[in-house]
């Protein structure tokens, strides 16, 4: 009975985390489109962004998950704190921008698969405008479509999207699906770290 009890716990937490972790609610729907473009007003035009590739990507959504691939070259000169009214560097706003949005970006079943920062200029680049100075890049896993959307409305994630505008002087973002990848994802580090823990607790108890 208390092999079962084990493993059964183990399987609960894998199912908790599938549940989690899964998209589960299929692509989005045209009058959900509808209402996010709504809801986001002119603030994608007046950031330099195009309605209409948004909205081609939202209405092509198959309900897979995609990674954000983005570019940052942050603002390393200072701004003034729209909390405090005091100059602070940039780069200080930018980090407390993705403190902000990481949480918001967890509790919907995404993760940052990969942050990075630049370590070299532009080893290969083929009619490409010149380096503008990245200083990072980061891989963004969301679950779904959908959940982009609920998170480009979500009040904290507006509330902080100012500290990112001052923290960036240049970026850019796009959204991937992968081909390949010899990585063990979430699903499978988190199926055996579970098994591992109830193997090892089963021995532990000694049945």
């Amino acid at each position: 009975m208390l092999i079962w009890m084990i493993w059964g716990v183990a399987l609960g937490l894998y199912l908790s985390f599938l549940f989690w972790y899964e998209n589960w609610r299929g692509p989005l729907k045209p009058q959900e489109i509808d209402r996010f473009l709504e809801a986001v007003g002119p603030r994608l035009e007046e950031s330099g962004n195009s309605r209409a590739v948004l909205r081609a990507f939202l209405e092509q959504d198959d309900g897979r998950e995609f990674h954000m691939l983005n570019v940052v070259k942050a603002e390393m000169g200072h701004v003034i704190d729209p909390r405090s009214g005091r100059s602070v560097k940039g780069v200080t706003l930018l980090n407390r921008y993705s403190r902000r949005f990481l949480p918001i970006l967890i509790s919907r079943g995404g993760l940052p698969a990969i942050v990075g920062r630049k370590v070299g200029g532009y080893i290969d680049a083929w009619k490409t405008p010149n380096d503008p100075g990245w200083t990072l890049f980061g891989l963004m896993r969301y679950r779904s479509r959908r959940d982009l959307v609920a998170l480009a409305t979500h009040p904290d994630f507006l509330a902080a999207h100012p500290e990112k505008q001052l923290g960036t002087a240049v970026t850019f973002s796009f959204p991937t699906q992968s081909i390949l990848s010899l990585y063990a994802g979430p699903r499978v580090t988190a199926f055996l770290v579970l098994a591992l823990a109830a193997a090892l607790t089963q021995i532990g108890l000694g049945v």
